[in-house]
């Protein structure tokens, strides 16, 4: 008696892999993504919008003001709040670690009232509190003494809290090494410490400093003259003049200028970090 024929089954169907999963995924979402800016671009009325924000001989008479007197400006008003900002972040944070319990509880109500605080509230209290609780008295250096302090309180707390973390990313080892060489522990920190825990920080600062370069435009909250505005008060002055956008969108461009440059500069500076811990 002959055995009972074997019957073949069809070859099993394979499914795809994860890789071809992958790319399928990803070739959708640039489907999608052409898709959407496709449908924006052709919904758009180009006309309108170039008529309202790209008029080039109202961009023309806004040169070169905008750059001597606007830009510089903006970023003169950075720059000192960056800088009453760090100088001031530094003692809190040191106020922070500190052993004494005041001097912490001090720096922890500051910095979670500055964090918690809208930047606007702080120009107003400069700008009308301050001369309202102290009558006849004058801060230094006049507007832009106004705005280093109102940026410099603000960032302050942010900055303290970026140098308490990189302090305290320091092995500790080296703290105790600076100790056995015979340096105190106030020279041990400026000295060993803080260098060290500014390399680790850099990249946050900078950050920080490009926060404080659009908060610039808070400014006009202050009451400022012509030759006193910045990008924002500049711009938006030239759109009320001419009816139109195109300061506001030259103005835009300018803090472009700067921003940009800076962010690749903080990319670079953390693709190092990286590299270093590597």
């Amino acid at each position: 008696m002959s055995a009972p024929a074997k019957t073949e089954l069809p070859p099993r169907r394979k499914g795809l892999t994860r890789r071809q999963k992958r790319s399928l995924s990803r070739g959708i979402q640039y489907v999608l993504f052409v898709a959407a800016v496709a449908a924006f671009a052709v919904s758009a009325d180009w006309g309108r919008l170039k008529n309202q924000f790209a008029q080039a001989d109202i961009a023309e008479q806004m040169f070169p003001d905008v750059i001597t007197m606007a830009l510089k400006n903006t970023v003169l008003y950075t720059l000192s709040g960056f800088v009453v900002g760090l100088v001031l972040g530094m003692v809190i944070a040191l106020m922070r670690l500190s052993s004494v319990g005041p001097y912490r509880w001090f720096a922890g109500v500051y910095i979670e009232i500055f964090r918690g605080l809208p930047a606007l509230l702080i120009f107003i209290f400069i700008g009308v509190a301050v001369p309202l609780a102290f009558p006849g008295t004058e801060i230094i250096g006049g507007t832009y003494g106004k705005v280093a302090l109102a940026l410099g309180l603000v960032a302050a707390a942010y900055m303290a809290e970026t140098i308490r973390a990189g302090i305290q990313a320091v092995p500790k080892g080296q703290m105790e090494a600076a100790r056995s060489l015979g340096f105190s522990p106030a020279r041990a920190m400026i000295s060993i410490i803080i260098p060290q825990a500014f390399r680790i920080i850099l990249p946050p600062l900078t950050n920080e400093l490009v926060l404080l370069f659009k908060d610039s435009s808070l400014v006009l909250f202050l009451g400022v003259t012509l030759e006193e505005r910045e990008l924002s008060k500049y711009g938006r002055d030239l759109a009320s003049t001419t009816a139109n956008s195109t300061p506001i969108l030259v103005a835009g461009l300018c803090y472009l200028l700067v921003t940009i440059p800076l962010g690749f500069v903080v990319r670079r500076m953390e693709a190092k970090a990286q590299e270093a811990v590597k």
